[in-house]
């Protein structure tokens, strides 16, 4: 796999994973603790579109599932074609 291709898979899966801690966290801690908030500058963006497209599901927000879905595709794409 080049070495562009390596990197930016490792991004997403990286990103994957900041998604991930970032919805666990929000169970467990207070909106405006410090962590969640440094989360939550790198995810939001990224959700944002999302949660305008994707009502919540009986109070459930998926935009999360569908960035992670949404990354994992990309990841995997340009894995395919690059590689």
């Amino acid at each position: 796999m080049p070495f562009l291709v390596t990197i930016f898979a490792l991004l997403m899966s990286l990103l994957t994973w900041i998604v991930l801690v970032y919805v666990l966290l929000s169970y467990f801690l207070a909106p405006y603790h410090p962590l969640q908030m440094a989360l939550g500058r790198v995810v939001e963006p990224l959700l944002a579109p999302l949660r305008r497209r994707i009502p919540p599901i009986g109070g459930i927000d998926l935009s999360p599932l569908a960035l992670i879905i949404i990354l994992q595709i990309l990841r995997q794409l340009v894995i395919v074609l690059f590689s």
